[in-house]
């Protein structure tokens, strides 16, 4: 049993969304076998009420209070010192002085960082092993965002990937092993920073497909004479504002011609006020709901219209293994494990979104299978614990704990 330090970006819990599920169930296997010492931000009022479920599962805990407003106020000082701007934005003078005592107090051993912008914290400890999970090539969305933005903003968002891409590259040198969620991503970063070979590989997100299972009892949320698209995510993030807004400017319309009776429904927290504008006859705008499954689990097809994202989505996973026929941008599903076209149908233009919404919705045996095959592939290919346990494994060898023993469940399950 080793003392370590977490360091994540937002209060891991509740997993509702695809980060905060990534760092929960990393928290959830440190958990098992050491005393964890979490410092963290909460950027949702609403997360207070879960503040005492994380202190339950770690020996020590420190929230900081994140005002977005406030920060993105502060993150302006990094025009000053030439710095990433994220990196002032999650910068906070108590959780510093937290870090410290906590390393000294609890003799600390090894300190795990989620997400580029927590770094700071370890890299004060330089004698402290750091393993780093990135999650994304964080600097590479800024870039692109940077070309969907007219003068000012692009010229901030393209500082903002230049700046993180260096930042990106110190962290990984420093750090003992570095992740990132996909394959694709690591090669991504690879190019970006050729100096990283050796230092960074993938380790997968995953979905529990035991808790996003369908079941026969959970009543749908759809009225009878309606046939429900659903689109699930954080609604405060800008790609997910972006694809549901483009999706109705853009497919919503073609589709209600042949069928009036679609509706859409955005299923997610702190919507924005461009996506409650939406909110009409046919799209539902929910805002926070208890239970994201029955919405999964009673539509007729799952879309995911990413634009501006890359990588493994989490919502996509959890559409599948409630064995819902999904249609994502191809960005994502080239991303996965899937078959595209048997166990996931990808599209890029508003044309294949009509073109692959209207062939499942005509073909109600096909779309059944897409979804039973959909779930197949995450139960075999996106279990938590698999892929966490190459973490455990590093995490053992820097700590000098026995290494840790595979799971039954996980016997011929190979290593990511």
């Amino acid at each position: 049993m080793a003392n370590i330090l977490f360091l994540p970006h937002r209060l891991p819990y509740p997993p509702n969304k695809g980060d905060k599920s990534r760092s929960y169930h990393i928290l959830r296997v440190l958990h098992r076998s050491h005393r964890v010492f979490v410092g963290t931000f909460i950027d949702d009022p609403e997360d207070h009420q879960y503040v005492e479920t994380v202190r339950g599962m770690c020996s020590g805990l420190h929230v900081e209070d994140l005002n977005a407003r406030s920060a993105r106020i502060a993150s302006l000082g990094g025009l000053l010192t030439g710095e990433a701007l994220t990196l002032h934005y999650y910068r906070n003078a108590a959780l510093k002085r937290w870090v410290e005592e906590t390393v000294a107090r609890e003799k600390i051993e090894l300190t795990l960082v989620f997400s580029s912008s927590m770094a700071q914290y370890a890299i004060a400890h330089p004698t402290l092993p750091m393993l780093v999970d990135l999650v994304d090539v964080d600097s590479a969305k800024w870039t692109e965002y940077a070309g969907r933005h007219r003068w000012p903003m692009s010229w901030i968002y393209a500082r903002e990937g230049r700046r993180l891409l260096a930042c990106e590259r110190d962290i990984v040198l420093k750090a003992r092993r570095a992740f990132l969620a996909t394959v694709k991503e690591v090669e991504l970063f690879q190019r970006l920073a050729p100096e990283s070979q050796g230092r960074v590989e993938s380790l997968n997100s995953g979905v529990d497909p035991d808790f996003f299972a369908p079941d026969p009892q959970r009543r749908s949320p759809f009225s009878d004479d309606e046939t429900a698209l659903v689109f699930t995510g954080a609604m405060d993030y800008w790609p997910n504002v972006d694809a549901v807004v483009w999706f109705v400017q853009s497919v919503l319309p073609r589709l209600r011609e042949r069928r009036p009776e679609i509706r859409f429904h955005i299923v997610g927290r702190s919507p924005t006020g461009a996506v409650r504008a939406l909110a009409g006859e046919a799209v539902n705008v929910t805002g926070t709901v208890p239970d994201v499954r029955p919405y999964l689990q009673h539509a007729a097809v799952v879309v995911a219209p990413l634009r501006l994202a890359r990588g493994i989505q989490n919502k996509i996973l959890e559409a599948m293994a409630m064995t819902r026929p999904v249609v994502a941008a191809a960005a994502c599903v080239d991303a996965l494990e899937a078959v595209p076209g048997e166990e996931i149908l990808p599209a890029t233009e508003a044309d294949d979104y009509v073109r692959c919404i209207e062939g499942l919705l005509d073909a109600a045996g096909r779309a059944a299978a897409i979804g039973a095959a959909g779930r197949r592939r995450v139960v075999a290919a996106y279990s938590w614990a698999a892929h966490l346990h190459g973490l455990e494994l590093h995490i053992d060898r820097l700590v000098g704990a026995p290494p840790s023993t595979r799971p039954p469940e996980l016997a011929g399950t190979p290593e990511r």
